[in-house]
């Protein structure tokens, strides 16, 4: 693979138009947000009177002196460093600022914060946005508090996150900024394919070839046994692989070209060279756990887990060699070709400090934010080639140059559409995908489930 400049690549990315999503899942896969509306008549009556205008309007330009909490949502923030990092860095340069965290796990935080939310209480102050549907919803609700004023009045340069603020447009206002820039590739343990005699995955491998990968690095039996890869319980580990050529979405009138990947998905699950759904659901495994204790020896994930893994070894708690490829391409397209998500930050509506929520969320997107998330291994909404190479040179970044090869892609994309109806689309993919993996329905009848329910909710 020809190797391509990072903020070219990054651009194609950013500058995507088809979809824009919090993955990453990158890339999570969460039931759709209980939450009641927002804007009811009772919420109105406990909100403040002024308008996310007046708000901005009133605020003042810095965050104000004295001692003063600010509340931020986030989900498995032990895991991983993406927030603390921040969290902590905003508190050095204002130490009259003390953030609260309110921490949830990744398959809950969307429920747990439409909870909140629909008390109209003042905390958070702060919502780093898990996925796009979610955005959506809170905006048409009105709980999320429009921007545009702050970023009018600091005058706040959007060209450096080359297209992708404009995109998290909504109803023409800005809900948001972007925070984090994820996609796809493929983990491995370089151990057990050394172990194995097993050449490493390379940049450049079909799904075809991955899955015969698959089968020759399993191993052993019972509690001791070495799967080839996992799959975690998200639906986004199969459709993903069916949007990544860029010809289909989430959101169609067909879903027929899902089948031969959830026919491919089956048969690694069937043979014993992936956990099966149902053992992971129940016991409800994480994914960074089966690969920190290298159950598997391949596993697709975003590039979030990159961080996750280098906080893991400089904390001891693991210490063996792992590497990253490239994700596997379909047949029909050259290497290269990933799924990714944004991941914005936003503002509550009911907030009682806009302005130090502002000037929280004008840092965490920043230039200076981004270098502090460089060195974590964490990617942001703002693509530079500095990124990428303060990345590579970390303490625990993988030896070797094929390790930043895999990073670079030439296609990206969204792994779900920019669509007001996508919250309950992924409710029923998430549904269909479940019954599908349990054997609860043959393929051709969860596609046919899937087709027919998407059309009751587009009105098709």
């Amino acid at each position: 693979m020809k190797k391509r400049q990072f903020v070219a690549i990054l651009m194609v990315g950013a500058m995507a138009c088809s979809v824009l999503t919090a993955c990453g899942d990158s890339s999570s896969q969460n039931q759709d947000s209980q939450s009641t509306s927002g804007s009811s008549d009772a919420q109105k009556a406990d909100q403040p009177s002024t308008t996310g205008e007046d708000k901005a309007a009133d605020s003042g330009g810095t965050a104000q002196e004295g001692t003063q909490e600010l509340s931020v949502t986030t989900w498995d923030n032990e895991s991983s460093p993406q927030f603390q990092a921040i969290v902590d860095a905003y508190e050095e340069k204002n130490p009259n600022v003390k953030i609260k965290i309110i921490d949830t796990s990744a398959d809950e935080y969307n429920n747990s914060l439409g909870i909140s939310l629909s008390a109209a209480q003042p905390d958070p102050d702060v919502i780093w946005v898990k996925d796009m549907g979610s955005m959506l919803q809170m905006a048409d609700k009105e709980q999320l508090l429009p921007i545009d004023d702050f970023i009018a009045r600091d005058s706040l340069d959007l060209s450096i996150y080359k297209g992708a603020a404009e995109q998290l447009m909504y109803n023409d206002k800005s809900y948001a900024l972007p925070y984090r820039n994820d996609w796809y590739v493929l983990y491995y343990n370089k151990d057990l394919f050394d172990a194995a005699g097993v050449e490493y995955p390379s940049n450049d491998m079909t799904w075809a070839e991955y899955y015969e990968l698959a089968e020759k690095m399993t191993s052993g039996e019972g509690s001791s046994k070495v799967y080839g890869s996992h799959n975690h319980t998200w639906q986004a580990l199969v459709t993903n692989w069916a949007v990544q050529d860029g010809d289909h979405t989430v959101v169609e009138k067909d879903y027929s070209f899902m089948k031969p990947w959830y026919e491919e998905c089956l048969a690694l699950q069937d043979g014993g060279y992936i956990q099966d759904y149902s053992t992971l659901k129940t016991a409800n495994i994480h994914y960074s756990s089966v690969f920190k204790n290298q159950q598997c020896a391949m596993m697709p994930m975003g590039t979030w887990f990159i961080a996750t893994m280098m906080q893991s070894q400089e904390e001891g708690e693991t210490d063996f060699n792992w590497g990253i490829a490239t994700i596997p391409h379909p047949e029909n397209t050259e290497t290269g070709y990933t799924v990714g998500a944004l991941t914005p930050i936003a503002i509550s509506a009911y907030t009682d400090q806009p302005d130090l929520a502002w000037d929280f969320v004008k840092f965490a997107s920043s230039e200076e934010a981004a270098e502090i998330l460089a060195a974590q291994g964490v990617f942001t909404g703002i693509p530079s080639e500095t990124a990428l190479q303060t990345i590579a040179s970390a303490e625990r970044f993988p030896e070797g140059e094929s390790n930043v090869e895999a990073l670079n892609y030439t296609h990206y994309s969204f792994d779900r559409p920019l669509d007001p109806q996508i919250e309950e689309i992924r409710t029923v993919l998430n549904e269909v995908h479940e019954m599908i993996l349990i054997h609860a329905y043959d393929v051709d009848e969860g596609i046919a489930e899937l087709t027919e329910r998407v059309a009751e909710i587009k009105g098709w």
